[in-house]
């Protein structure tokens, strides 16, 4: 499989407003309380896609021509991270199509974030997760994060997690 990032451009803004609406629901089928404020988004929520739009943080997951989902790479998190000393990269809004879905691509794509930071050289890769999601919270733990705290935002209360990139 042979997976690229594709930078997503402001009038592709409906399409990952769509993509967060079909996860949400998607969650929501499994009975997770988690990311149902994207079914129909504040403002806010928004707004937060637009600056990383604009800031180009986000990117389509693309396997040729094919669509399989996106992610947001920042280089600073300040929202739920707040300052930090240490340079680090962060991911947010991986999200993968129902399709491929238990095939391991969150695995892969996380390694290849992972990789291109210690090209960059930076020492940590960092995430978060819906607290509530203990289904994710562990899937991340399986892949090395550490839990390192916790941040409540408007609409939920997040576990902190980071990888130190050796």
């Amino acid at each position: 499989m042979n997976i690229s990032f594709k930078l997503i451009t402001p009038q592709q803004i409906n399409s990952v407003l769509k993509l967060f609406k079909e996860t949400a629901e998607k969650i929501h089928q499994k009975n997770i309380n988690h990311w149902q404020y994207w079914k129909n988004p504040p403002i806010e929520k928004i707004n937060w896609v637009k600056e990383g739009i604009q800031n180009e943080e986000f990117f389509f997951i693309e396997n040729g021509d094919e669509n399989m989902g996106m992610v947001r790479i920042m280089t600073k998190d300040t929202l739920y991270w707040g300052e930090q000393e240490i340079p680090a990269k962060y991911i947010h809004s991986l999200v993968i199509r129902e399709k491929y879905n238990g095939k391991g691509l969150g695995a892969i794509i996380i390694q290849q974030i992972s990789d291109q930071a210690k090209r960059e050289n930076y020492n940590y890769l960092r995430l978060d997760a819906d607290s509530n999601n203990s289904k994710l919270c562990s899937y991340y733990e399986n892949l090395g994060f550490k839990n390192v705290g916790n941040k409540k935002v408007a609409l939920s209360t997040n576990t902190l997690y980071e990888k130190h990139l050796i």
